[in-house]
């Protein structure tokens, strides 16, 4: 175990009944005047909306409503938010929805409290020294951005789909109702589950350090068995409470900072390469995991299989597999298999991508390899990771 240094500023507050505790903490938080930013439509139709709005108004909360946030946020309404934020001045930011919401509310955050364009900050071009502060009401279980400080944000211009984090992006106050995720589809709910677990992944597979993580690799296999097993449960019932709540909290707790902690430098390139699937053909961001996930995990399992193999013996029962390698490539094909049984697609070709733009996305993808520091990741590297995903 590596030194490290874990401090989540964010209050949950979880459970049934909570979303009209959202006025109240905003209030609490120092805020009269708030930004409302909210998706397409979807808490309109199953109450979440009136809940929330009501909670600010007895609160004597006033809400300036900036709704229209699609899955893959894009940067343009973040600029028209930034903008409207202004304009108001309000004091604080109410986001109500899932990961889309909740980043481009953080990006409007961090913008409105400066003058050069917000896209600076995405390209590491200017820090973060401030930001409005903020508030969450989840409705997505999946990126985790409700206890966290990252943020995702596509710009159409340049059709780049990029990430950055900052400790001042961390919201205030988040509050995971899961009934508020009863009215998610299956699709949409299986590939907030890919998600969570390839965030896991991410840091299991990528960790460097030489020191035992064994305290962080328990809780990161079991993290992974939890959300299986809820998601599972939720396909099988889109109201089952007990199964979204699982699904809801392991997701939160996949990218909240505590299944990175101990390992030393970990790096995110799973993430890197679904980017520009995303940016390029909109594809929904757990449905592109599906598809690159299993892919980097067998070109990492040439070169080092010794933590997949791990991983699989200890979440798939493989003990009786001796050889790493063998036990590393079962178990990215039991992983890929549950990914496909929970109906994520698992090819570019099931997500609709061109095999001969491979060359494409991967000279689109070097852009956040810079910027994330993956100096390993050049075009032919990340082209022979998606010539696997064909």
């Amino acid at each position: 175990m590596q030194n490290f240094v874990f401090h989540n500023p964010t209050k949950i507050i979880f459970g049934r009944d909570t979303i009209g505790r959202i006025g109240p903490e905003t209030k609490a938080g120092g805020c009269r005047r708030v930004l409302l930013v909210y998706g397409c439509g979807s808490i309109k139709r199953n109450g979440v909306y009136d809940a929330v709005a009501a909670s600010l108004a007895e609160s004597g909360v006033a809400a300036v409503e900036h709704p229209g946030v699609r899955s893959n946020p894009v940067l343009s309404h973040v600029r028209a938010g930034i903008a409207l934020a202004k304009e108001e001045q309000v004091d604080g930011v109410v986001a109500v929805g899932g990961g889309s919401v909740l980043d481009s509310a953080k990006a409007i955050c961090a913008g409105a409290l400066v003058e050069h364009d917000v896209w600076q900050f995405f390209k590491g071009k200017k820090p973060i020294r401030k930001a409005l502060p903020l508030f969450t009401v989840l409705t997505l279980a999946a990126s985790g951005s409700e206890m966290n400080g990252g943020m995702v944000v596509t710009n159409e211009e340049t059709r780049q789909k990029f990430g950055t984090a900052n400790t001042l992006l961390h919201p205030r106050v988040s509050i995971l109702d899961p009934t508020a995720t009863c009215s998610v589809p299956a699709d949409y709910t299986a590939y907030g589950a890919v998600d969570a677990i390839v965030h896991i992944l991410e840091f299991y597979c990528t960790t460097a350090s030489a020191e035992p993580t064994a305290i962080q690799d328990r809780i990161s296999e079991g993290l992974i068995e939890s959300i299986m097993a809820a998601c599972d449960r939720v396909l099988a019932d889109l109201q089952d409470y007990q199964g979204r709540a699982d699904l809801m909290w392991g997701a939160t707790l996949a990218l909240n900072g505590l299944t990175a902690a101990g390992r030393g430098p970990v790096g995110l390139p799973m993430h890197m390469i679904e980017h520009s699937l995303s940016a390029l053909y909109d594809v929904p961001h757990g449905a592109g995991l599906a598809v690159v996930a299993p892919a980097w995990m067998a070109h990492r399992a040439e070169r080092d299989p010794v933590r997949i193999a791990q991983l699989g013996r200890r979440l798939f029962g493989l003990n009786n597999v001796a050889d790493d390698r063998q036990a590393a490539l079962e178990a990215i094909a039991r992983l890929k298999a549950w990914f496909a049984a929970s109906g994520c697609p698992v090819t570019l070709h099931e997500l609709g991508v061109p095999e001969d733009d491979i060359s494409q996305i991967a000279a689109n993808a070097l852009g956040l390899a810079k910027i994330w520091r993956l100096r390993e990741y050049d075009e032919a590297e990340i082209s022979a990771i998606l010539q696997r995903c064909r």
